[in-house]
């Protein structure tokens, strides 16, 4: 089950799930993370609190006006293309692609770079998320 598909039913269901996404992959509850989404600019660029990455990936937050919930764009694919894996003692570094299908099976790649640690029980989360458009000069 995705979040988009937990949007068809409710707001609050797509909410459920993104919450359980967020707290299982990203480092939230040990402090910052830091988040430079695609889909965001100006003042809301990055989002180093999990209220913000919530609002990035469901919107509904009246402090993130801009936000239209990235995770409810009804996409049906998602792949990762990692270009380089860099790991030394408890974190790793991700540079690559990912790339999104739509239910009009059009394909956006974007650039990514992840940082991870492992938390006090060895899960790999989140610490650093960096994606953006690809650059296309004129």
């Amino acid at each position: 089950v995705s979040i988009s598909e937990e949007g068809k039913k409710s707001q609050a269901a797509a909410k459920a799930l993104a919450e359980k996404v967020i707290d299982t992959a990203y480092a939230y509850q040990l402090g910052p993370v830091l988040f430079n989404p695609t889909l965001t600019s100006g003042k809301d660029t990055f989002r180093l609190t999990r209220d913000g990455a919530l609002s990035y990936f469901v919107g509904g937050d009246s402090r993130y006006p801009t936000d239209s919930g990235f995770a409810l764009k009804n996409w049906k694919k998602c792949e990762i293309k990692n270009a380089g894996i860099v790991i030394t003692g408890n974190a790793a570094m991700t540079l690559g692609n990912v790339m999104v299908t739509d239910s009009a099976n059009k394909t956006t790649t974007v650039d990514k770079t992840w940082g991870y640690i492992k938390d006090d029980k060895g899960a790999l989360r989140i610490v650093l998320h960096h994606s953006s458009l690809p650059y296309q000069p004129n």
